[in-house]
């Protein structure tokens, strides 16, 4: 069960929040706890330590949301906080994400949009949380690990700890929104934050849906990683419904001057996982790397707008699940031979 702290003084949001997640309250997957200020959210959370995210409103009395993210970051690192304010200025949100915010979402809230935002810091909270435990078994911590990470650390359960890295097996996809740099440079900051965000949460829902993890956000494109059985498939799956549901956008909620398309590049096989990042200005993400990862990239960029790109060993092992077209020898850049591409047509 993930346990979730709402901090905000309106209490109708209290009544909203029920109703919306009943189903997951009903069946236990969700569990809500509530405060009216920052204060009273950081009391409440020393008695239930097993908080794993915070949704939290700037403006409150006695203790505001801005502060209270701060307070957060000294009681647990661990915690992953969305804002969700109708103070939605640049200014906010940079101090939000500065004091370690994970997300932000503007008041009034749109509920599926708070769903799958909050689906995807529970996923990044769980993810963290299991490399924290495998963690513990070593013994380097404090060459990678901030001042805030080592004090919760230092208890009995995590005296001596270290970054985990390990080789495994998945499958990486890399996103493009074809052609959104050009609308960028022609419209408003809030236009094109307003749609990024929409194609981006129709894309994240997709992911998750086929139990993939988003790996990063690049400008206006996606790195998501796959692992697990079947992990290639759902992979494909996975971009061939970001496809569709893009070309089944209503005309009507898009810019005039812009239709959403992807390309996609998909790449299986070994790489490294671990925290990746610079020890000396205590920034690290918890990533993957190697030349899967590379190739995938490079995929996406020999991509058409609508094309889903996997190479031959790809091709190979789904050739029965998926409708696939030899494209041919492409050079992909900084690889010395030509390899084989086949595009996933459905």
């Amino acid at each position: 069960m993930t346990k979730i702290m709402v901090v905000d003084d309106e209490t109708d949001l209290e009544v909203l929040i029920k109703q919306k997640f009943r189903k997951k309250i009903r069946q236990k997957e969700y569990e809500f706890l509530f405060a009216e200020n920052g204060q009273m959210a950081l009391e409440k959370m020393k008695e239930n330590p097993d908080v794993d995210i915070v949704l939290s409103d700037i403006n409150m009395p006695i203790m505001d949301g801005l502060t209270l993210l701060s307070k957060i970051n000294e009681l647990s690192p661990l915690i992953k906080s969305v804002i969700v304010s109708a103070y939605g200025d640049m200014d906010n949100i940079r101090t939000a994400m500065n004091r370690g915010a994970f997300d932000f979402i503007t008041k009034p809230i749109n509920f599926e949009d708070l769903s799958i935002t909050m689906e995807k810091t529970i996923a990044f909270a769980r993810q963290l949380k299991k490399t924290l435990q495998a963690i513990k078994e070593n013994n380097i911590l404090k060459m990678y690990v901030d001042e805030n990470v080592l004090n919760f650390m230092g208890t009995q359960e995590y005296e001596s700890s270290v970054m985990l890295n390990e080789s495994i097996e998945g499958t990486v996809v890399f996103f493009d929104l074809c052609g959104f740099t050009k609308f960028s440079e022609k419209n408003k900051a809030d236009t094109v934050v307003q749609m990024i965000n929409t194609y981006f949460d129709i894309m994240v829902k997709e992911i998750i849906a086929q139990q993939g993890f988003v790996d990063k956000f690049m400008g206006d494109a996606i790195m998501a990683v796959f692992r697990g059985e079947y992990h290639l498939d759902r992979a494909i799956d996975t971009a061939l419904a970001i496809r569709n549901q893009m070309d089944t956008l209503d005309p009507k909620d898009l810019p005039a001057n812009f239709k959403p398309m992807v390309s996609v590049g998909i790449k299986r096989g070994e790489m490294i996982s671990g925290n990746i990042g610079s020890a000396s200005l205590k920034r690290l993400d918890y990533t993957v790397i190697g030349d899967t990862v590379n190739t995938a990239a490079r995929l996406q960029d020999a991509a058409k707008e609508n094309q889903i790109l996997i190479t031959e060993s790809c091709y190979e092992t789904v050739k029965e699940s998926f409708k696939c077209k030899k494209v041919g020898d492409i050079q992909l850049k900084n690889k010395k031979d030509k390899i084989t591409v086949y595009e996933v047509l459905d």
